[in-house]
C-alpha cells in the first residue's frame, strides 16, 4: 500500500446504543468528524465491547451487526450497519501485531458491536468504509493497550483510520435521569485526563486508578477505557489533541471525544 498523510487517531465515548437512533450532541460531533475527515481506505477500531484473551482482528468479508445490548426499543434492533469487511487490512494489521512480538489471530466470523457501529453510523452513514475491529485485554491494562496501538500506527500513513471506541467515565451505578446535572466527581476525573493527555503524559494516564481523582469509581471495570490508550498508543509520538465532544450524560457518562493528530517537526 502506498503511503499517505498520516490521519489521525480518535477516541469517541460511545454511549447509550440509543445514540444510534437519536444522535445527540456526541452523535453530531462524530458526524462532523466524518465530514471534515480526509477519507480513509479503511477503520480500524478498538471497541469496549469486544474483549479476548489475545489480540483479535475480525477477518469477515460481510461482518454482521450485533445488537449486544436488552431491553432497547425495537427500531433499535432492526438497524443493520452493512459496511464491509477488509480481510487485507486485518491481514496487515494481524503481520504488524506479530512483528510487534504479540501473539495474535484473526476472527473469520466476528461482526460488528454497538461500540462500533453506533458511532461509525454517524461518521460514515453509507456504510462504504471498510471496517476492522481489533479486541481488547482488558486484564493487561493501560501499558498494554498503549504497546497495542503503538503496533498498529503504521496503519495510520497507509490511510487507515485507527479508533478506540469507549467511554471517558462509565459507571452505570451513578447513572441518573437524562438532563440530571454532571456529577462532581465525573467532571473532576474528565478534567484531570484531559489535562493529562494536553501534556502527554501517559504514565500518569496510565496510573489512572491510584494518581487520577475518583479513577476506580469513573471506572468500577476497566474495559471502557482502554480503548483511549489504544488510540493514543497508535497517535504519532507527538501528538496535538483536540477534543471534539465534552458532554456528560446522564450525570455520570462523559461523552468526550478526542482527535489526535501527528504534529509535524519543524
Amino acid at each position: 500500500m502506498s503511503k499517505r498523510a498520516p490521519l489521525p487517531t480518535l477516541f469517541l465515548s460511545h454511549g447509550s446504543p440509543m445514540h444510534a437512533l437519536d444522535a445527540g450532541a456526541a452523535g453530531k460531533a462524530w458526524a462532523r468528524l466524518g465530514r471534515t475527515l480526509p477519507r480513509p481506505r479503511a477503520l480500524l477500531i478498538a471497541s469496549a465491547h469486544w474483549e479476548t484473551n489475545l489480540p483479535m482482528l475480525t477477518g469477515n468479508p460481510k461482518p454482521e451487526t450485533i445488537h449486544d445490548f436488552f431491553g432497547f426499543p425495537e427500531p433499535l434492533y432492526r438497524i443493520r450497519y452493512a459496511a464491509p469487511g477488509e480481510p487485507e487490512i486485518a491481514a496487515r494489521a494481524l503481520a504488524a501485531l506479530k512483528d510487534a512480538g504479540f501473539t495474535a489471530a484473526i476472527d473469520g466470523c466476528r461482526g460488528f458491536d454497538h461500540g462500533a457501529w453506533s458511532p461509525l453510523l454517524h461518521m460514515y452513514p453509507q456504510a462504504d468504509v471498510p471496517v476492522v475491529q481489533v479486541s481488547l485485554q482488558t486484564a493487561l491494562g493501560p501499558r498494554h493497550h498503549l504497546a497495542l496501538g503503538r503496533a498498529l500506527a503504521p496503519l495510520a500513513a497507509e490511510g487507515v483510520l485507527v479508533i478506540g471506541s469507549g467511554h471517558m467515565t462509565h459507571n452505570l451505578r451513578d447513572r441518573r435521569a437524562d438532563g440530571a446535572p454532571p456529577l462532581a466527581y465525573a467532571r473532576e476525573f474528565q478534567t484531570w485526563t484531559d489535562a493529562q493527555i494536553r501534556v502527554r503524559d501517559l504514565d500518569a494516564l496510565s496510573d489512572y486508578r491510584s494518581r487520577g481523582p475518583h479513577g476506580a469509581r469513573a471506572h468500577p471495570t476497566e474495559e471502557h477505557f482502554m480503548p483511549l490508550f489504544f488510540a493514543l498508543g497508535a497517535a504519532a509520538p507527538v501528538f496535538h489533541a483536540e477534543r471534539m465532544h465534552d458532554g456528560i450524560e446522564s450525570g455520570a457518562l462523559a461523552m468526550d471525544a478526542y482527535r489526535f493528530d501527528p504534529v509535524r517537526s519543524s
